[in-house]
């Protein structure tokens, strides 16, 4: 079997430092400067609250309350253009309820008077077992064909980030004015995760919502020595979400933001709403110039990756996407920005009169507000800490022969992790090279991670 690796997510708050750990603890003097750009407008239907499902029931709506049973179930957003639906969730029902498995639905309801077609332009789903176990992984992995993955959360990011659009979805629903189509309906089996990322274009407005039922009796199989089930329909997932209420137990309640900074522990929670932001792009560079300076010889900066509130690195820059409507006791922000694609641009230039060695990499320092000194690391991360990233990343730039050069990596990293080389470059005098780094944010990794500049002490002994 597998090695399975812990999963320490950010809804969680990690576990304090060990006496060892902080022993091992390093600062490394680096500059930590904001990320340019910022998030694009594209809304998210984000559910991942409960991330356990253990009872039948609605997960999250955006469906109006006219007609509903439960009121406070239903947030009245409707969506009208690009889109996307993310949703995370694992199953474990009780041992003492149905053994039938939990089906994971998500159904989409034109509201007006005309049809509307709903374009999918990309889709990936995936399940922990059997599609992608949770294994160990060297810290990088080359991952030229996208065969590298560890749980489904990693092979769902790399996925969508190749443009991968699984044969088992559509690329096009038509829904009829007043009526409903289930833009997924797949089973999640019993103590294992489904992770869900659909990229839509809706030329209509829309609703949304993602519940959990049981598998039904299948009565078609006949008289047989085990039941058989047959996946929800499409009525009885209207029944559900017309009748139902939603799912429970729920996650724990975030910390309200007005507390954040006064008690030394806080939850951030997990995310039931609408994210505004699918995408960040961004492009680095020196004020008032098209160049990005590389560092003085020894010194290095970096930029922040998924920063949460009271885990800025000192830029004060929370890149959470804000919501647009949310459960009141789920998270405040989508902290992780999970399925959030970061496209980084770095026109790298030597304007020096010496051929400098320059290191581009992704770290995982520790989480911290402030920064004094520089970030600090875990100068030997040891085995059973917890992995922090998990996910690849693709890496564009010319290399010292000039050659276009476009690789994916897998890189698994674990908190306080420095991170190896990804990109080396000799940059002659005056040199430029573009580097471009490129990847989803994904779900299961626990922030902030930076992208970090370097330029190497190469006179040092």
């Amino acid at each position: 079997m597998l090695p399975l690796l812990p999963i320490v997510s950010l809804a969680q708050t990690p576990p304090p430092p060990s006496p060892f750990l902080l022993a091992q603890i390093v600062t490394q003097p680096q500059e930590v400067r904001p990320l340019p750009g910022k998030l694009d407008a594209v809304p998210v239907f984000n559910s991942n609250s409960p991330e356990v499902i253990q009872t039948e029931g609605i997960l999250l709506s955006t469906f109006y309350t006219l007609g509903k049973r439960s009121l406070f179930a239903h947030l009245n957003y409707s969506f009208d253009g690009r889109f996307d639906v993310f949703a995370h969730h694992i199953a474990r029902p009780p041992r003492s309820k149905s053994s039938a498995p939990l089906y994971l639905g998500v159904i989409v309801f034109n509201p007006g008077d005309r049809p509307v077609k709903l374009d999918v332009l990309q889709a990936v789903s995936y399940l922990t077992f059997p599609d992608a176990p949770f294994i160990d992984l060297p810290p990088v992995v080359e991952n030229p064909l996208g065969t590298v993955y560890s749980g489904p959360g990693s092979r769902l990011a790399n996925d969508i980030l190749r443009g991968v659009h699984q044969d088992f979805f559509p690329t096009q629903i038509e829904i009829l004015p007043g009526k409903s189509q289930m833009l997924l309906n797949l089973p999640i089996p019993n103590s294992t995760g489904r992770s869900t990322l659909i990229r839509l274009n809706s030329n209509g407005r829309v609703y949304v919502a993602s519940l959990a039922m049981h598998a039904r009796p299948d009565s078609s199989k006949g008289k047989t020595s085990e039941i058989a089930y047959r996946a929800p329909t499409v009525e009885e997932w209207k029944n559900l979400l017309d009748n139902g209420t939603l799912v429970s137990p729920r996650d724990r309640p975030p910390t309200p933001p007005e507390l954040i900074d006064k008690i030394p522990q806080i939850y951030y929670g997990r995310v039931a709403g609408v994210a505004m932001g699918s995408q960040w792009q961004a492009t680095a560079t020196d004020n008032n110039s098209p160049d990005l300076s590389i560092p003085e010889a020894g010194k290095a900066f970096s930029y922040p990756i998924s920063t949460v509130e009271d885990g800025t690195l000192g830029t004060n820059q929370v890149q959470s996407a804000p919501l647009a409507v949310r459960y009141s006791d789920t998270a405040y922000h989508a902290h992780g920005n999970y399925g959030v694609r970061y496209s980084l641009s770095l026109p790298l230039h030597n304007p020096t009169r010496d051929t400098q060695a320059v290191a581009v990499t992704v770290q995982t320092p520790l989480k911290e507000d402030e920064v004094k000194g520089g970030l600090r690391f875990v100068q030997s991360s040891p085995e059973d800490d917890p992995v922090f990233f998990r996910g690849t990343v693709q890496l564009s730039y010319k290399d010292d022969y000039g050659e276009e050069v476009t690789r994916y990596v897998h890189l698994v990293q674990r908190r306080g992790q420095m991170g190896e080389t990804l990109i080396g470059l000799n940059m002659p005098p005056g040199d430029r090279r573009l580097v471009k780094i490129d990847f989803l944010y994904p779900p299961d990794a626990t922030p902030p991670q930076v992208v970090t500049v370097k330029t190497l002490d190469t006179k040092a002994p």
